[in-house]
């Protein structure tokens, strides 16, 4: 027998003969915000400024020069997008690289990575990221010192159920409020993703 049957054995004993009974699941947690969308929007863009991240609100014809004028104001070098994301975001920018969408490969470190989103929460100010068209793969992000991500007024659920019913659970997900930090009272930049988080909402 090995120390995972003893481990499993416990538990099962422990357990007793009610292992196999079904647990009921509250589910008594709001689910909807109940506000109209522009309350939404405003909701999320004050939360994701209260987690201490730059957020701008533009026009689908602004986004262009919004994202171009955010970098430029921070003398980015060198700029990394997933594949996927739409020519039209960039066309202010030169020399914008593309990462490697291959499994088992990583983009070199890169000042700023661009990305699109999957769903976001007005509630908590949350991002969520699954990988999908124009996100790229989760090790993107882990290594830029800015990760400038874009958001579609549209993509903002009241709420975090709400949220998750928008997403397929097959997918891999990432969950961003703020910018990566240290655990403890420094809050200071954490190792495990960007230093510097920076919100583009835009209104089609």
């Amino acid at each position: 027998m090995t120390s995972r049957d003893r481990v499993l054995g416990r538990i099962r004993d422990a357990l007793g003969p009610a292992r196999g009974t079904p647990v009921a699941v509250p589910r008594d947690y709001r689910r909807h915000l109940g506000a109209g969308r522009a309350d939404v929007l405003a909701l999320f863009l004050e939360r994701v400024a209260g987690h201490g991240t730059p957020v701008r609100h533009v026009g689908a014809d602004e986004l262009a020069t919004a994202l171009a004028a955010a970098l430029w104001s921070r003398d980015v070098k060198r700029i990394i997008v997933p594949p996927g994301l739409p020519s039209g975001w960039l066309a202010e920018l030169d020399g914008v690289e593309i990462a490697p969408d291959a499994p088992g490969t990583a983009p070199d470190a890169a000042d700023t990575v661009v990305t699109g989103c999957a769903a976001a929460v007005a509630e908590t100010g949350t991002i969520v990221l699954d990988g999908g068209r124009g996100q790229g793969r989760r090790a993107l992000t882990l290594r830029p010192g800015l990760h400038l991500c874009v958001v579609h007024a549209d993509q903002i659920a009241g709420t975090v159920p709400e949220a998750v019913a928008r997403l397929l659970p097959s997918r891999p997900q990432t969950w961003l409020t703020g910018p990566a930090v240290a655990p403890g009272p420094s809050r200071a930049p954490s190792p495990h993703g960007p230093s510097a988080l920076e919100v583009l909402v835009v209104e089609d």
